[in-house]
This record gives structure tokens, sequence and C-alpha cells, in this order.
């Protein structure tokens, strides 16, 4: 397993073929919900790639000076559970701090809020967001 950024269009390739595979085309969201306003030339991308597939990624973008938000995390039906999540998490975790960010935050869904809090991130349960798809909450972290 390999964790790269993707700065060829081959991998942000990648990253867009996991999230059409496993968030699109699971739970019936159109491309453009799935590919928002936040996926742009300048936005950052981390994939995991198994051999040649490419198997979880992670989006970061700038929310402010000080804050990069991470998005888009998803990881291949098949490959979860074994943590190649929390590998792509903390790659983008120490890019934003190569990059000068001292605090990353992402948009969680529920379910997913465990997952988050197992690797340092606090929960705003009043920051509630209400997605053409998804509940999630708010949380952040200090890097």
């Amino acid at each position: 397993m390999e964790i790269i950024r993707a700065t060829t269009t081959a991998a942000r390739a990648g990253a867009c073929y996991v999230r059409i595979q496993a968030m699109a085309r699971k739970h019936r969201i159109p491309l453009d919900v799935e590919f928002d306003v936040h996926d742009t030339p300048d936005t950052l991308y981390i994939v995991a790639v198994d051999d040649y597939l490419p198997v979880a990624t992670c989006r970061l973008y700038p929310e402010d000076a000080e804050c990069m938000m991470l998005g888009r995390v998803v990881v291949l039906p098949e490959y979860r559970r074994r943590g190649i999540g929390t590998l792509v998490v903390r790659e983008a975790e120490a890019w934003a701090r190569e990059l000068g960010f001292t605090r990353v935050a992402v948009e969680s869904r529920d379910n997913k809020i465990p997952f988050y809090e197992s690797m340092g991130y606090v929960p705003h349960l009043d920051r509630r967001i209400e997605g053409e798809t998804f509940t999630c909450y708010r949380m952040d972290k200090d890097l």
C-alpha cells in the first residue's frame, strides 16, 4: 500500500475514481453533487494505491489562513477496516502542517464521528450541516 500526494493528472484521476465508485455509485449521488465547488485545480488530494489500483482518497483545501479543511475521505468498501482511512487522513494532516496550517477540520457524517475522535478530532455537535446527501457535524483538530 502506498499513500501518495496526488500531484499528477493520473493521481488526481485516482481520487475521482475512488469517489465515483464508493460514493456516487453506491449512494446514487449525481456527479455534480459529489464534485462540488471545492474540487478545483488548486485542491489537494491524497490517494492510497494498492499495487496499481487507487483504493482511498481525501481532499484538502484552505478554509482560511490557519485551517485546512479535509473532506471526501473515502475508502473503497473492500478495503475498509484495514487502517487505510487513518493513513490517508494522517498524510493529509502532515501535508497541511508542512504548508503552514495550524488546524484541520472535517465535516463528518454522524456515523463516522468515532473514527475522527480516535485521531484527536473534537466534534461540535451544535454545528450540524444538512447536506444534499448526508447530515454532517463539524470536527476540528489542532496540528
